[in-house]
């Protein structure tokens, strides 16, 4: 009589051997240029990622709209056009209301500082406003300043009829209550409605106005933060839970405040840099602001917050403790203006 026990308990060990991780190629998606640091550092996440899984995961990255436009970023990724991507929620105005307050004009002096605040103070509402994709990380796109073409832009009063291409929704709201008019466009298509004479002016960081081209179609740059765009890291819901568990706390890992930090603090620097940049540009005119004007902006962006909190409240959230516990964490972390 033949013995099966052997064969049996090779069958039970092969069973009980603990199952290695299928390797997965992530396409992780953005709009912005090989040349951008948000691209050297999500290159630099990628390759970390990749360490931490052992080699599991790997990240192909598509950058410059190749697999679709900057507005569309949210869905893509939520659809599983992209395993991975950059998202703007301020391209779509009134669809994300929460995030937005990040987006409040005068309010944050420092991005990384910044983006450590916002970070942990959004992870509370990611799983309600942006249900449908995995949150990874926010962060701050640095401080865009208002510039224009034809005329300069010093105090509120100079945005009547002016043609503003804004960054966000937020910005968009304060051009729009200024008597100005919005012309949607995004970073990449923004040199283009400058130079055909759509937009008058726009408002945009110092340094990716050099990268992108849009300093040729300016001539008058207001030396004075405007405001701060919130961004984020989104993954395919789907794509993540068909992850192995050590797959998925590898991919947990670089989603965390410290890496939503990392990514963000070699932008804010490149940002910073160009103001000197466009400085020294020949036929260009830097404005610093007067005390008294810089109040005049603070005063006109007051109406903002009250109509964020009416757009937030339909969330079902309590604005003002929302408000003052964003307040609250940009103080502890020194990011306050």
């Amino acid at each position: 009589m033949k013995k099966f026990v052997p064969a049996l308990l090779v069958s039970l060990a092969a069973l009980a051997a603990p199952a290695h991780a299928q390797n997965v190629t992530l396409r992780l998606s953005h709009w912005l240029p090989v040349q951008h640091p948000m691209h050297i550092s999500l290159n630099e996440w990628s390759q970390s990622l990749n360490k931490a899984s052992g080699g599991t995961i790997n990240i192909t990255i598509f950058h410059s709209e190749q697999i679709g436009k900057a507005f569309d970023h949210y869905d893509m990724v939520r659809d599983g056009i992209a395993d991975v991507a950059l998202i703007n929620p301020g391209y779509q105005p009134g669809r994300f209301p929460i995030s937005s307050a990040a987006e409040m004009p005068f309010m944050i002096a420092d991005a990384v500082k910044g983006t450590i605040a916002v970070d942990k103070w959004y992870r509370k509402y990611a799983p309600t406003e942006m249900k449908d994709v995995q949150f990874c990380a926010a962060f701050l796109r640095p401080s865009a300043v208002i510039q224009s073409r034809t005329k300069p832009i010093v105090v509120p009063a100079d945005m009547k009829g002016m043609r503003i291409r804004p960054p966000d929704g937020t910005v968009a709201a304060l051009v729009t209550s200024l008597g100005g008019t919005n012309v949607q466009a995004s970073a990449p298509e923004s040199r283009d409605v400058l130079e055909r004479g759509v937009a008058d002016g726009t408002v945009f960081p110092w340094g990716s106005t050099v990268l992108f081209g849009v300093d040729k179609a300016l001539k008058y740059h207001l030396d004075m933060p405007a405001e701060m765009g919130f961004f984020g890291l989104a993954i395919n819901k789907s794509r993540y839970d068909r992850l192995s568990s050590d797959q998925k706390k590898a991919l947990d890992s670089h989603c965390t405040t410290e890496w939503a930090a990392k990514l963000d603090a070699p932008w804010g620097m490149f940002e910073d840099e160009g103001r000197a940049k466009i400085a020294a540009l020949p036929g260009h005119e830097v404005i610093k602001p007067t005390t008294e004007q810089v109040d005049l902006w603070r005063q006109s962006a007051k109406p903002l917050i009250e109509e964020w909190a009416k757009a937030a409240a339909k969330t079902g959230i309590n604005p003002q403790a929302t408000f003052d516990e964003l307040k609250k964490l940009l103080a502890a972390e020194g990011a306050a203006l």
